[in-house]
């Protein structure tokens, strides 16, 4: 049967074609980071952060506020864009691997080199959660990762999924920010998340965990996991 046309379709087309990659550069990150960045603070500023957006977040603090500047970001593989002072490393999404655990401890330790008179900003998008992943003090990589399969097979929301993460992390939950003190901390959050609650997004790295282990194991739990 050939396909009905209307009149309008050589005008509606291209129009909706237009609003789409309209929309589409609205949310980009080249758009919303300098609306969003404050005036640039004097001296070094480290750039330390996770997720889909965050490499392109971090081009874009870079061309905002220029050097001197040094920071890591960890994308998914596939997600590598160019920057000139902070370093991109890809890592696995939505299980996390040895890649993000490196990158992670790197993240951890360049935070803890800061004094009072550095700056932090942590660009932090949708993703950051499994791609930052650093385990706490006597949890396993492997357990971390057994962890993640089975929060994600039996169909958790994300919000359980980051409350059981931040209570196995050694950086989530805001100990990334913790690790930085005395260094003041800026965090730049592209949410992906309903709400859009800090604590939430990429598990906040630089927001005080709002829940207890208590909540975590009640994830557990509800979902019939055992910790």
């Amino acid at each position: 049967m050939p396909k009905m046309h209307s009149m309008n379709d050589n005008f509606a087309i291209p129009l909706l074609r237009d609003l789409f990659a309209t929309a589409l550069r609205a949310a980009s990150p080249a758009e919303l980071v300098p609306q969003a960045l404050p005036p640039r603070p004097r001296g070094m500023v480290t750039v330390l952060g996770a997720g889909k957006a965050s490499a392109a977040m971090a081009r874009a603090i870079e061309e905002a506020w220029g050097p001197p500047m040094r920071g890591l970001v960890i994308v998914p593989d596939g997600y590598h864009v160019s920057c000139r002072y902070v370093e991109i490393i890809e890592a696995a999404h939505p299980v996390p691997d040895a890649r993000g655990l490196k990158a992670a401890r790197r993240i951890l330790d360049m935070a803890r080199e800061l004094g009072e008179e550095d700056f932090l900003l942590a660009p932090v998008s949708g993703g950051g959660s499994a791609l930052m992943t650093l385990p706490a003090e006597g949890v396993p990589l492997a357990d971390k990762q057994m962890l993640n399969r089975e929060l994600l097979k039996c169909g958790a929301a994300i919000d359980e999924i980051n409350t059981v993460r931040r209570h196995v992390s050694a950086i989530k939950g805001g100990r990334l920010a913790e690790a930085a003190w005395p260094a003041p901390v800026l965090a730049l959050l592209l949410s992906d998340v309903p709400g859009d609650d800090p604590a939430v997004i990429a598990s906040g790295p630089t927001i005080p965990d709002p829940t207890t282990r208590t909540d975590a194991r009640a994830v557990l739990a509800r979902h019939g996991i055992e910790p």
